[in-house]
Formats: C-alpha cells, sequence, structure tokens
C-alpha cells in the first residue's frame, strides 16, 4: 500500500503542477478547484475531476483521475495478451543491398552505403550545380544510396561522378 499510496500522490502531484503551469496558477489552487469526493462501492474517495458542460442536452464530459482503491484484490484473474510479432517484412533499404548493385555504376562489388542527415540537406537553394547523386536522392526521396567504394570516395571528394541510372 505504501508504494503504491506514494505513486499516487507522485503523479496526482505531477498533474497538479502542470495543470498549474499550463494556467499560470498555483497547485493549490488547482487542487481546490479541482478536487472532488466520489462515492465508490468502498467507500467515499478523493480524486480530481474536470468536468466540461456541453450543449444541445448533451451528457457532460468528465475526466476523472483518482478515486479507486489501492488495495489488492487476492482473486483477480490476470489476462496477459500474447505479444505482436514485429513485421517479417524487408525494408526498402534491405531490397537495395540485396540487389547488389551500385545505384550510380552498377558496379557490383565492394558495396556501402551512402547516407545523409537530413533531406532538406540536399535542397538548400542558393548552392552550386548539385551532382546527379544528389538529385537521385532528392527524387527517390531517400536519405540513403547503395554504391561502391569508388563512387563513394568521389561523393566524399567532391568529384563527379558517373550518369545515375534511372
Amino acid at each position: 500500500m505504501f508504494r503504491l499510496g506514494r505513486l499516487q500522490w507522485v503523479m496526482e502531484t505531477s498533474l497538479l503542477k502542470t495543470l498549474a503551469g499550463k494556467h499560470r496558477s498555483t497547485v493549490t489552487k488547482m487542487a481546490r478547484k479541482y478536487k472532488s469526493t466520489v462515492e465508490t462501492p468502498e467507500g467515499p474517495r478523493t480524486c480530481l475531476t474536470v468536468t466540461v458542460p456541453r450543449d444541445r442536452e448533451r451528457k457532460p464530459l468528465v475526466a476523472r483521475f483518482g478515486g479507486i482503491p489501492l488495495k489488492r484484490q487476492r482473486k483477480a484473474v490476470l489476462t496477459d495478451r500474447r505479444p505482436v510479432m514485429a513485421s517479417a517484412k524487408r525494408n526498402e533499404l534491405i531490397h537495395r543491398l540485396i540487389a547488389e548493385c551500385c545505384e550510380i555504376c552498377e558496379a557490383r562489388t565492394n558495396l556501402e552505403v551512402h547516407h545523409v542527415r537530413k533531406l532538406a540537406d540536399l535542397n538548400r537553394p542558393g548552392r552550386r550545380d548539385k551532382p546527379d547523386w544528389v538529385h537521385l536522392m532528392a527524387k527517390r526521396r531517400r536519405k540513403t544510396l547503395v554504391i561502391c567504394r569508388r563512387c563513394h570516395e568521389d561523393i566524399h571528394a567532391g568529384r563527379g561522378t558517373a550518369p545515375p541510372r534511372k
């Protein structure tokens, strides 16, 4: 009970601090405004309640934190759900690597992956003419390019590469 009581206090205080910061108020004022008592089968419980009235005779929206007993239920039945298995499908980069072909010069040896930090870096205005590999990456909207070692060294050295295949 002690640990759950402490956890409840921490969570409630955190919620009140968030509300106080959002409304530029104090935690005490938020607690006074939103604290309420709820009737439960175990007796009355204090909680934080926010009620939003709605028009056209619709029921008001009620958000409540707390109001549940923190005692152990010895006869509770736990039903664990089966874990969701990750998809076995391969992503596009893996398919491009398995193809074992440089996407610039179509060489089939010493393949590497060239990576840019973000696509926006490729489309910066006001720069000199962009190499063909930049246009290829921008057209595909991909931050990676599977290329051979020679093309990779040319890219990093700023040298021109063979025109990419379409």
